[in-house]
């Protein structure tokens, strides 16, 4: 894909975006996160150097690491599975971790924020079909994880994160919206005041408007519908 598809790709999704917001009845931002999984240094320098985009997310700590320093102007999410023993190359690079899913990772993510004299804002990840390929907390164990987290000083809670089930029954999906987004109400209802509740991660490229329709999703994280097909041509090291 030529790199100019890629702005219009862009423009039409925010366009879209808009258009869901309306519909909803929402005045409130929703950011757009473009989910650069294997592709080019070069089109992330291309999307920082245009300001077509505020923030971008890798699903791997390789690929972000190899892609920082191209895109400085940029805000960079992990919004993939994260490994405990990688928190450490991430720490003081990235703006949100969209997956903490775990006691243990929100230990090493305290530990490595105290390291580097930080804060680290994460999002809860939660599996709302309770899918064994998906990671995330089970919705039931929210609230435990929250209260896990509640202990670690260097870790700040700022809302939920998932991945929906890729169904074909759209009005099921949105009944999974509808419920994840009185999860999230609860969880901003009882978390502590260190925390800040306001992100509601969720929506891709098949679902991203549903998620911002019924959802009430702050964030979509967006790759094929911006970017085409990954690139698996690239010469990067898989975590």
């Amino acid at each position: 894909m030529q790199f100019e598809e890629v702005r219009n790709n862009i423009k039409n999704c925010i366009e879209k975006i808009n258009a869901a917001k309306q519909r909803a009845g929402r005045e409130d931002e929703v950011t757009l996160i473009g989910a650069t999984k294997t592709q080019s240094r070069e089109l992330i320098e291309f999307i920082d150097s245009q300001r077509l985009l505020t923030d971008v997310g890798e699903n791997r700590v390789q690929e972000l690491v190899d892609k920082y320093d191209c895109g400085k102007n940029l805000k960079w999410h992990m919004i993939g599975q994260l490994q405990t023993n990688k928190v450490k190359y991430i720490i003081d690079k990235v703006a949100l971790v969209h997956s903490l899913d775990r006691p243990a990772l929100a230990d090493e993510l305290d530990k490595q924020a105290k390291k580097h004299n930080l804060v680290i804002d994460a999002l809860i990840e939660v599996n709302m079909g309770s899918e064994i390929s998906k990671g995330g907390v089970d919705k039931n164990e929210l609230l435990g994880l929250l209260d896990y987290v509640e202990q670690k000083e260097n870790v700040r809670i700022r809302g939920l994160m998932a991945v929906m089930p890729n169904l074909e029954d759209k009005e099921r999906l949105k009944d999974y919206y509808r419920e994840f987004r009185l999860l999230f109400e609860k969880l901003r209802r009882v978390a502590s005041p260190r925390h800040v509740v306001d992100i509601l991660s969720c929506g891709m490229t098949n679902d991203y408007e549903m998620a911002i329709e019924y959802g009430g999703s702050t964030m979509v994280r967006l790759g094929r519908v911006l970017f085409g097909e990954r690139n698996y041509n690239l010469n990067v090291i898989a975590d």
